[in-house]
């Protein structure tokens, strides 16, 4: 008779696989929201836009002085709120074209049409899109003040104000409050509008209230305004913590 084949004291062959690491699954995610938020505010004859600039990733911030806003022509900005890697390329490449327009055509593209440009190419990326929130704002050919809102995918509607980001549903109300005057007795409303003036304190305290109660918007928040004379800029500060 054969003699019996002896293992050894190590584990037996079915106790092999519990020595193999098993396969993990790994996610990753190519957004990140940074936070903070973005406004434009639309007058008869001007218009504001308005940004916080901290940059924050969870918990954490990664910079107090994190700009959310480009000058795209003299009477036209953009702001943009979400991933700052987005916004960053999204306002790139808008640059870029707005050159090349004015390079082709000698002139500067109006707000208007810098809204539809820009619409076309949120929806060009709706398959892998810029998570980038965005409001833009300026004056149309006949100086009065414009200001289109989006969503991460082209979709874009022409407003009298906007806010975008992490302090938007903090905002909102009060603008609708304060600006378009809803839910308010129609014998009370203003007849005559604010001016450009008074709009900017109205700015103001709005990011002053949304910074004690959003943890991403603060530290300071960049101002322009825009008329048919130019676009001036001004930086006001905020809390810091």
């Amino acid at each position: 008779m054969a003699s019996a084949m002896h293992y050894g004291s190590g584990p037996s062959p079915k106790d092999f696989t519990s020595l193999v690491e098993q396969p993990k699954e790994g996610r990753f995610s190519p957004y990140q929201n940074n936070g903070g938020t973005c406004l434009a505010l639309a007058g008869d004859d001007f218009c504001i836009v308005a940004a916080d600039s901290r940059l924050s990733m969870g918990y954490s911030i990664m910079s107090r002085t994190t700009s959310k806003i480009s000058k795209l022509t003299s009477k036209c900005c953009i702001a943009s709120s979400g991933c700052n890697a987005d916004q960053t390329t999204l306002h790139k490449y808008l640059k870029f074209r707005m050159q090349m327009y004015e390079h082709q055509h000698g002139k500067e593209l109006s707000a208007p049409a810098i809204g539809q440009m820009l619409a076309g190419t949120l929806y060009g990326r709706r398959f892998f899109p810029y998570y980038t929130f965005n409001v833009v704002g300026g004056l149309d050919e006949n100086g009065e003040g414009v200001v289109f809102s989006y969503d991460a995918v082209g979709c874009f509607e022409r407003l009298k104000y906007t806010v975008s980001g992490t302090g938007q549903a903090l905002i909102e109300p009060f603008l609708d409050n304060m600006v378009a005057y809803k839910n308010t007795d129609p014998a009370k409303k203003p007849t005559a509008s604010r001016t450009c003036e008074e709009t900017l304190e109205l700015v103001k305290d709005i990011f002053a209230s949304a910074g004690e109660r959003d943890i991403y918007t603060g530290d300071f928040v960049d101002i322009y305004v825009i008329k048919k004379d130019g676009t001036t800029y001004e930086q006001f500060p905020l809390k810091k913590d």
